[in-house]
């Protein structure tokens, strides 16, 4: 009865030990997939994060990038604007240029017109005195009266000298005047003259005339001496 029992409590032992091992190997296994639980959460949490540093870097560098050109726009837009007013400048030299161009050809022109026909309105107030010289010359061979005549030359005579007092031209006085170099021409020296004629004006060989006060002909004269 005793060795019955025993045996007994052997084989419970037996079966208990038996028990244990595969409910500690069930623990290990358990334990095992936990820590490969573990290690791939672990992974993918690491992953996570070499990602979001990845992200981090590239939003960095297109951050930087950008501000990069930004910086190149910045510096841009200065030397755009001074080329466009270079430009601008460029355009009112140009037209400047032109501008002055035509004035200078314009002025030419007129000058040359001025000095081709400058006469005209010299010729145009000479005509009718010409027109009465004709008329006299054609009654001069009809008639006898001498006194007429010269009365008839003598008015287109007046004529023509108040003619050209009125474009300016005017006769140079002589008589009983100081010799002046401005105005007259000395052809010849007179000697033995009154003290009081002594540089002056004694006879007037050829009348001068000035043009709205200009000297366009020297009055040619006699000196005494």
């Amino acid at each position: 009865m005793i060795q019955t029992w025993q045996a007994f409590c052997y084989d419970i032992t037996e079966e208990l030990s038996i028990i244990r091992k595969m409910s500690n190997k069930n623990k290990l296994k358990h334990q095992a997939k936990e820590d490969i639980l573990k290690n791939q959460e672990g992974d993918v949490d690491t992953q996570a994060t070499v990602d979001n540093e990845a992200n981090a870097e590239v939003s960095k560098e297109q951050k930087e990038t950008e501000e990069v050109e930004d910086t190149s726009e910045t510096k841009e837009n200065p030397l755009q604007k001074a080329q466009a007013e270079l430009d601008e400048l460029k355009d009112k030299y140009l037209r400047t240029v032109a501008e002055f161009e035509n004035y200078k050809k314009r002025t030419q022109k007129e000058k040359a017109e001025l000095i081709f026909n400058g006469s005209e309105k010299t010729v145009s107030a000479i005509l009718p005195i010409l027109d009465d010289m004709e008329r006299a010359a054609a009654n001069s061979a009809n008639t006898e009266d001498i006194q007429a005549l010269e009365e008839g030359w003598e008015l287109i005579f007046k004529k023509l000298q108040t003619t050209l007092e009125g474009l300016g031209v005017k006769k140079i006085e002589t008589k009983d005047k100081d010799f002046d170099v401005d105005f007259h021409e000395a052809v010849a020296m007179v000697p033995g003259v009154e003290e009081d004629k002594k540089g002056k004006v004694v006879d007037c060989v050829q009348t001068g005339y000035t043009l709205n006060e200009k000297v366009i002909r020297h009055a040619k004269v006699a000196v005494g001496q």
